[in-house]
């Protein structure tokens, strides 16, 4: 006797009914609105961290492991859209990693496991985003006023309250025209650190280079792990599936576009703020490189508008990517808290999510204000976060939904990529927490310096 049919848990009857789906993830966007939104969510002030990371891998090393990064990233991003193409011509929507991950591997605790790691994601991104925002009001306020008395935390509770404003815009669509202007932004103060650095390096006072590593083996690779953890937080956003929800659908094929738009960027902004900055200050780059142009003990590397302009434009872009990894929280948040048969903006809705965003961005402001750990958190982030979602999943879902013959080299390459990337992101996650901890005794509770 035939068994009855089990209702589809991610059908498009659900979708119509989850507040979260249709408020925040509302499907209207063209390719090149979904490009926006990918360049912002990688695409940040994180390349400023790219002179670090190389300090710890060298220069041969470290163009290797950019340009690995760069390649398996685009492969697993290319796979994933794949996989979500297929679910959708089969009549399964997916808009949520989480569902796509349940739907595909068949395991309930696989669902869960992906909401944990996009928290961890998400919540280390808005920190890291309010953080440095709140460093780049500081460094703009020590040249106008050298001997002032604000403190990092209060420059921090100045952007957690603009970020409390903006986080009330209600859709992950409504970002578009935002996001643009943060790809704009991305290129300019590229292009200036660029510039800076170019002009530092040839500067009579251009600091002593010094490419040399870490003189013990085993604080060499520890610091290896850790660039690699940095290098994969870079590159990572852990959202795309939710990126390519705001498609309007059919989404196939438009997601591979708006890869190659963001991808186009990377290329021009990793690798030359890689190659200037790394040049520039060898093993002395520090974790926003603009501070070593900005040394304390000696004259400025750079024209004060120069640092000027670049600092405004990042503040500006920081807000968009704070905005940008907020969405999986708010539709979250939506989802359980919104009523899809009242409006949008009706008091019912508009009350709850202006109290719980809200709160969420006063808390990423609270850890950003008390953690100061900027560059430690990219790595701990890239270890335990980017490396599971963007390096093992979207192979993993790949060879799940697809299924190509064990005799393939595709099937081998995924594989392979899981395998590797499963020991980088073990290493690193141990590295990156050691580093971490190492770290803590050199700084205190809402300490006015960001600790490197």
């Amino acid at each position: 006797m035939a068994q009855p049919s089990q209702p589809d848990p991610f059908s498009e009857s659900r979708i119509d009914t989850d507040a979260g789906a249709v408020f925040v993830l509302e499907s209207k966007g063209k390719w090149w609105h979904a490009g926006f939104h990918l360049t912002t969510a990688i695409v940040g002030p994180t390349i400023l961290t790219l002179p670090y990371a190389f300090r710890g891998l060298g220069w041969s090393l470290g163009f290797f492991c950019l340009t690995v990064m760069g390649c398996v990233t685009f492969y697993s991003y290319s796979l994933m859209s794949k996989v979500l193409d297929h679910c959708e011509k089969a009549g399964r929507r997916h808009i949520r990693f989480r569902e796509l991950a349940a739907d595909v591997l068949g395991s309930g605790w696989m669902f869960y496991f992906v909401i944990l790691i996009q928290t961890v994601i998400n919540t280390g991104v808005g920190i890291g985003a309010i953080l440095l925002a709140g460093e780049c009001l500081q460094i703009m306020y020590s040249n106008l006023s050298p001997s002032g008395s604000l403190k990092l935390y209060e420059f921090i509770a100045m952007v957690t309250v603009v970020m409390i404003v903006l986080a009330q815009i209600p859709t992950f669509h409504s970002l578009r025209h935002l996001n643009f202007a943060s790809l704009l932004l991305s290129l300019g103060y590229t292009f200036l650190f660029v510039g800076a650095c170019i002009q530092a390096g040839l500067s009579e006072n251009a600091p002593h280079r010094d490419y040399s590593l870490e003189s013990s083996n085993s604080s060499r690779v520890f610091s290896a792990f850790t660039s690699i953890s940095i290098l994969a937080a870079i590159f990572g956003n852990g959202i795309l599936p939710e990126i390519q929800a705001t498609l309007a659908p059919p989404a196939t094929g438009k997601m591979v576009k708006g890869l190659l738009m963001c991808y186009s960027v990377i290329f021009v902004t990793f690798y030359s703020a890689a190659v200037s900055g790394y040049w520039v200050f060898g093993n002395k780059s520090n974790s926003n490189i603009l501070k070593s142009l900005m040394p304390d003990d000696g004259p400025s590397l750079a024209p004060t508008i120069v640092i000027g302009l670049a600092v405004v434009f990042i503040l500006l872009q920081l807000f968009a990517i704070g905005l940008v990894y907020s969405q999986v929280a708010y539709e979250i948040m939506e989802k359980q808290s919104a009523d899809i048969k009242q409006g949008m903006f009706s008091k019912r809705n508009l009350i709850p999510r202006l109290i719980l965003r809200t709160l969420y961005v006063i808390f990423c402001g609270f850890m950003a204000a008390m953690l100061p750990f900027f560059g430690d958190i990219n790595g701990v982030i890239g270890a335990v976060g980017f490396i599971p979602l963007d390096f093992v999943l979207p192979m993993l879902l790949y060879n799940m939904t697809y299924k190509p013959q064990k005799s393939s080299p595709t099937y081998w390459i995924n594989i392979f990529i899981i395998a590797a990337f499963t020991g980088a992101g073990i290493m690193g996650s141990f590295s990156s927490i050691r580093k971490l901890i190492l770290d803590a005794n050199k700084f205190k509770l809402f300490s006015s310096d960001v600790v490197d």
